[in-house]
């Protein structure tokens, strides 16, 4: 039985408890709730080098979420259903990317048609069977998993999703167990599951994908200050993964320090582990010659320490993140919008390049400390280099600069209301990158039913 399937029964199941038991079913309902999210999303890429044409991607449209979260029904094994809703609107595109002198590219909120063109409206509906047996949970069907070895992507109009199954369990003090598989995944600008990837396979027509990605490990808080990690996750047929992490908070004479280390391993799995699997297509993005027999081979150790100094409303931020192996950091890539659990990451780059050097800083300010309460800005500053590319010396690099500015109504008849601007410049003496300008302009909206 897959996963949907399993939801589905689990839905059934709570539906007939509703009819056969009703101070389980007043249980379910009383703790229930719902909202509907509304996200207006403009989006404007403009590639600022390289004789590819169109350069710009440009694109506009109107997103809906709709999340209901049911209660428990009562009894020894607690039973629940969560339904997820994601509706995108087409507002404004790019055309046909099949059409001759075009000046813009479709591509980046909606699914593609047939001609090439964006489609007009496109979405889904996920469903989570849940079940509770004191402090532990079992959940079957749309996840949006958060952890260091697999992140949904929310970077888009409407967010990624995946199909799986995830336990969480709570039983001893200052201790969290997850474990879970993925068969699915769901892009941010897509209404179709496919199997998973990585960077180098993910080709829809002749990639090589997987329906199984295995994952576990625990959360050990010691005190209120100290938060240790240990994550396995394994893409069958692509890589096996191990992470150890590390967050400290300490309280210092004027604000806090928050210390945040990050290790990861990732190692070569099933077909890409052998040459006559890399041949069929199980590859990774690496920075080998062809002739290379591990051209394609998984493996890369990447290495971060970010520490953050906060204190009256702003932050500072210094940090380092240094990728070893000649391949890059492994990671579930459908090709549509990916999120890796690491410090580097940026609007635009990813900064997980083959042996790749990265120092990084940031800056924000909450103004609720200057009595402006829902108002945000913040600066971030990648600077990459040592970067391997295949048959020349380690001499290239990058560089990107984001900012944001966002505000939230806080109270009021528009409470729920927000506006984000956030802007980036990416900056590459790689020939295979572009140099590229982004602007994306958030109208947010959240509205709880009940």
């Amino acid at each position: 039985m897959n996963t949907s399937t399993l939801a589905l029964a689990v839905v059934a199941g709570t539906v007939g408890l509703h009819y056969t038991q009703l101070s389980s079913a007043n249980e379910f309902i009383e703790n229930s709730k719902a909202s509907l999210s509304l996200r207006n999303f403009y989006f404007n890429q403009d590639n600022r080098s390289g004789e590819a044409s169109p350069s710009k991607t440009e694109e506009w449209g109107q997103g809906f979420l709709f999340n209901y979260e049911s209660g428990y029904t009562e009894g020894t094994v607690g039973v629940g259903v969560d339904v997820l809703g994601r509706l995108g609107i087409k507002l404004d595109s790019g055309g046909r990317v099949t059409k001759a002198g075009r000046s813009r590219n479709p591509g980046q909120l909606f699914p593609q048609d047939s001609d090439g063109s964006a489609v007009d409206e496109f979405g889904s509906v996920g469903l989570t069977g849940k079940l509770r047996l004191s402090k532990t949970e079992a959940r079957f069907g749309t996840l949006q998993p958060r952890l260091p070895v697999v992140v949904f992507n929310d970077g888009r109009m409407l967010p990624q999703t995946f199909t799986g199954g995830q336990i969480t369990s709570n039983e001893l003090d200052n201790l969290t167990l997850i474990g879970g598989q993925l068969e699915h995944a769901q892009g941010r600008a897509s209404s179709d599951a496919q199997s998973m990837s990585v960077a180098g396979a993910n080709d829809r027509e002749t990639g090589k994908f997987s329906n199984k990605f295995y994952y576990g490990g625990a959360d050990y808080r010691l005190g209120k200050t100290l938060l240790l990690q240990y994550y396995y996750g394994n893409l069958k047929e692509f890589y096996a993964q191990h992470f150890l992490g590390l967050t400290h908070t300490l309280t210092l004479p004027v604000g806090t320090l928050l210390s945040d280390l990050r290790y990861f391993r990732s190692i070569a799995d099933g077909h890409n582990a052998s040459a006559a699997g890399r041949a069929e297509g199980y590859q990774i993005t690496d920075a080998r010659l062809a002739s290379d027999p591990d051209k394609g081979k998984v493996d890369s150790t990447l290495l971060s320490a970010n520490f953050t100094w906060k204190v009256d409303g702003h932050a500072f931020s210094l940090g380092y993140q240094e990728n070893h192996g000649l391949s890059e950091h492994a990671r579930i890539n459908q090709g549509d919008g990916v999120s890796s659990y690491d410090v580097g990451g940026r609007m635009i780059g990813s900064f997980l390049r083959p042996e790749q050097r990265t120092w990084l800083g940031s800056y924000s300010y909450d103004f609720a400390a200057f009595g402006a309460p829902g108002l945000t800005l913040g600066l971030t500053y990648n600077k990459g280099s040592n970067i391997a590319v295949a048959g020349q010396s380690q001499s290239e690099g990058e560089w990107e600069r984001d900012f944001r500015i966002a505000y939230a109504v806080q109270s009021g008849p528009l409470q729920g209301l927000g506006l984000a601007w956030m802007n980036a410049s990416l900056r590459s003496s790689l020939a295979t990158q572009r140099n590229i300008d982004e602007n994306r302009i958030i109208l947010s909206y959240a509205l709880a039913l009940f």
